[in-house]
């Protein structure tokens, strides 16, 4: 197929569609910095299990309720949320629902593709390409990106970047597309604070009084730890 950038080993595109359009690989990686993916790498440090949930309304409490976990809830409502600074302080054993039209959403249509599935982000960016080199061969990095209105992909920067600092990290040859991200991290790396916080969604989240999730999302390899999807959950890899 003409998008399935089998002639790399290295690969990117965008969302569910751009990953079932890729040609198999060893080892997926979905990237979702602000803030699905960020959320479960500093969850996952703190010993916490993640089940990815696709939709934002009452089906989540019914499977939290199936599964024995908490149900996040909304942004700044005290509780666990896709506010990565929920979960600094989450006690070791928790598990928790997190729903996400973007980043679950393309954690969940990676399992169909029988893959190893890591959650990236700048966070753990170097940590997720080390292990993906342990787990495979071959790499998808798929960026999620975020919602127009109309429920089409937007394409998201700083999903972007955090894409081309894993596949900075990864040997091989790599496809346009993923060349393509390399290079636009590597003009940002020694900016990344600045660059996010002026992004559409860091200024999206900045102006609602998240910017300590911003600030959590930019620093760059400041966490290093991998999530892995095991079980419907992700999980802290043990390798």
């Amino acid at each position: 197929m003409s998008f399935d950038q089998a002639a790399a080993g290295v690969r990117c595109e965008w969302g569910v569609r751009g990953l079932l359009a890729l040609a198999p690989a060893d080892v997926v990686v979905i990237v979702d910095v602000l803030s699905f993916a960020t959320c479960v790498e500093v969850a996952v440090g703190r010993g916490v299990e993640i089940l990815p949930f696709p939709w934002k309304d009452d089906r989540g409490a019914a499977f939290a309720a199936a599964e024995g976990a908490v149900l996040a809830g909304r942004r700044g409502s005290g509780g666990y949320s896709l506010s990565p600074a929920s979960f600094r302080d989450a006690p070791r054993g928790l598990r928790c629902v997190l729903p996400s039209p973007n980043g679950a959403a393309l954690a969940l249509g990676a399992r169909a593709v029988r893959s190893v599935v890591l959650a990236g982000c700048l966070r753990n960016a170097t940590a997720v390409a080390r292990a993906a080199r342990r787990l495979g061969s071959t790499w998808n990095v798929c960026p999620a990106g975020e919602r127009w209105p109309d429920g089409s992909l937007r394409p998201a920067l700083e999903d972007w970047l955090a894409a081309g600092a894993i596949l900075g990290e990864l040997p091989g040859a790599r496809s346009p597309e993923a060349a393509a991200a390399v290079a636009a991290f590597e003009s940002h790396r020694k900016k990344l604070p600045e660059t996010l916080a002026a992004t559409g969604s860091g200024r999206e989240l900045i102006a609602k009084g998240f910017a300590i999730d911003v600030e959590l999302a930019a620093e760059h390899d400041a966490g290093g730890h991998v999530p892995r999807l095991a079980g419907g959950a992700f999980v802290s890899d043990a390798g």
